[in-house]
């Protein structure tokens, strides 16, 4: 097994490795972006995918953006698999906000049912935790995750099936667990995908075998990925009986070498505050007067770090904000919270932490931010702000679209040739 720092000896390309946090680092990768590569390779581990992914969850990039940046060189439909991914985030993000149940249903079971009809446990075991469970894609995905922030989708896929089917998980126990753990952690994408693995928004389970592994595991790493003789070496039919019939097959017999889990934390860590942010102003208690006196404020969170150049204009404070009630329970990596608070610095001079209900801008001729969903900012900033939409690519359909398929087909019938959207 290859070391834990070395990424590379595991075959993950050097794009997916590093994730510089700025809107001109997204426009780098962005042109480097060929939906036709995209389209031949994207299921493989060292494939053409785009890195987009955590540039477009923090807002440093927006979708239309991104599309239109691709269009412009290579014209793009309806029917490009690229497409197809960004549309795939927009229905996640449909479905989160159109979901019938009060409150975040995305975090429930949405329809459909688990296989297994036992009891599944509400912990992630230290074995996967650590990547010492002995099944080589199981182990080199966590260990990926920790050393980049990051995974293909394919080997998200394959962590949570066997999670979820072979170590009888549940899925929202595994979900919290990467999303914690990943720079792209977008919360409807990572628990609605969970949840497509699990059944529980799908018709059926997700299933892999070591065959599947070996087809799409990096060309120079394939043996450092290759699961022959474990759990998932075995045919569909047999996996399908262990996720339904079988309690959860533990780790494979022996000794397996493991890593530390980088633990998830709560609040921004004061040396990451110390560092690397020189000539940003942080705040921890209430905002002096004469710095809000008179002007509008928008409030700059982590799911809106647009690519606006800081607003050297008097009359205009953009703050970033830091909710921290909200991380108290979505903790991050601390690789995490480097990639945000960089980001942040990089496009406000003033970081206030803290409750943002307790933010007193009375003082201000207006304080605006962009809407989130997400569970805390969301109710703290309607409760000190004027909120405007979040921004996408595609219309979003008023009545609420189980299947991907189902949405898709009424934007298309609303939207009748793609560029109209760009």
């Amino acid at each position: 097994m290859a070391s834990f720092n070395a990424p590379d000896a595991l075959g993950v390309p050097a794009r997916l490795q590093v994730f510089a946090p700025s809107h001109a680092a997204a426009l780098l990768r962005l042109q480097a972006v060929t939906p036709a590569a995209y389209a031949r390779s994207r299921n493989a581990l060292d494939g053409a995918v785009t890195g987009l992914s955590p540039y477009l969850t923090h807002g440093l990039l927006g979708l239309a953006e991104a599309a239109r940046h691709v269009h412009a060189r290579h014209p793009l439909t309806f029917d490009d698999k690229l497409v197809f991914e960004f549309a795939w985030r927009e229905f996640f993000h449909h479905v989160w906000s159109r979901a019938a149940r009060q409150g975040d249903a995305i975090l429930q079971d949405m329809h459909g049912q688990l296989p297994w009809h036992g009891s599944y446990a509400d912990t992630v075991p230290a074995d996967i935790r650590e990547g010492r469970t002995g099944v080589p894609a199981i182990d080199c995905a966590v260990r990926v995750l920790y050393a980049t922030g990051y995974l293909h989708n394919h080997a998200r896929m394959w962590l949570a099936s066997y999670v979820v089917h072979l170590r009888k998980v549940h899925w929202r126990a595994g979900a919290d667990w990467l999303y914690a753990h990943l720079l792209d952690g977008d919360l409807p994408s990572n628990h609605l995908s969970w949840q497509w693995v699990a059944a529980t928004f799908s018709g059926k389970p997700y299933l892999f075998n070591a065959d599947n592994v070996l087809k799409y595991a990096p060309a120079d790493a394939r043996d450092e990925w290759a699961s022959a003789g474990t759990v998932i070496d075995n045919t569909y039919e047999a996996l399908d009986q262990l996720a339904r019939q079988k309690g959860d097959v533990g780790p494979e017999r022996g000794v397996h070498a493991g890593v530390a889990e980088p633990l998830p934390i709560h609040l921004p860590p004061n040396p990451l505050l110390e560092s690397f942010m020189p000539g940003v102003q942080l705040i921890r208690g209430p905002l002096a007067i004469e710095s809000i006196a008179n002007k509008s404020v928008q409030l700059i969170h982590p799911w809106s770090l647009s690519a606006l150049e800081r607003d050297d204009d008097s009359h205009t404070l953009r703050l970033g904000v830091i909710h921290l009630p909200a991380h108290a329970s979505w903790p991050w990596s601390e690789r995490r919270w480097q990639f945000v608070l960089q980001a942040m610095a990089g496009v406000v001079k003033t970081i206030w932490i803290g409750d943002i209900t307790s933010l007193d801008a009375s003082q201000a001729t207006r304080v605006t931010a962009q809407a989130t969903r997400f569970p805390g900012y969301r109710e703290a900033l309607a409760s000190v702000s004027s909120l405007t939409p979040e921004p996408r690519l595609l219309p979003n359909p008023a009545m609420a679209c189980r299947s991907f398929s189902k949405f898709y087909e009424r934007v298309r019938r609303e939207v009748k040739h793609f560029p109209e959207l760009l």
